[in-house]
């Protein structure tokens, strides 16, 4: 996922979590803390033995953040991380093999599926919803088209261009 600080854009991706021990890479540096929730947007973190209080404010949208964390307040915006997934996959794979499935565009936790094999979509409709890092994303077809599999279940948790459905855009 990609967010902003400011004018600084960082990419993170959640490596593991087990308990409140969490290892993420940013920017392609691996860290490893212990994260835990108390009350009502203040996380207690501790990182090399040294303990930060964040307070975290969540705008309306669900996509940009407010944190103050040691007398400084961080202003933060999720980037759309599907878009630019999907803008990736345009320059590296052919059009024809991008419309023929869904793949999970960040390593995440399949929370919801929608659709069945055999049904019929229509542009925007939504196939299933991923979480990860506790934020989660709708992903949904980009034209007409037929579910021909589903290759995950729910509660799976997946990797990085991981096929999640199969679709048929030669159905209609």
């Amino acid at each position: 996922m990609d967010i902003q600080v400011g004018k600084k854009t960082m990419e993170i991706n959640l490596l593991s979590k087990e308990g409140n021990a969490v290892k993420i890479d940013i920017d392609g540096t691996v860290y490893n803390v212990d994260i835990a929730m108390l009350l009502n947007g203040t996380y207690s973190i501790l990182k090399d033995g040294i303990s930060y209080n964040a307070e975290v404010f969540r705008g309306e949208n669900g996509k940009h953040y407010r944190v103050n964390v040691n007398y400084s307040t961080y202003n933060i915006d999720m980037l759309d991380s599907q878009a630019k997934y999907m803008r990736l996959r345009k320059h590296n794979t052919a059009e024809e093999e991008e419309h023929t499935h869904i793949t999970a565009p960040m390593p995440c936790k399949i929370v919801k599926i929608y659709r069945t094999p055999g049904e019929l979509l229509h542009k925007g409709d939504t196939v299933l919803t991923i979480e990860a890092m506790k934020m989660q994303s709708n992903l949904k077809v980009s034209d007409d088209c037929k579910v021909e599999e589903i290759l995950v279940s729910e509660g799976d948790s997946v990797r990085v261009d991981q096929m999640l459905v199969k679709l048929n855009y030669e159905c209609q």
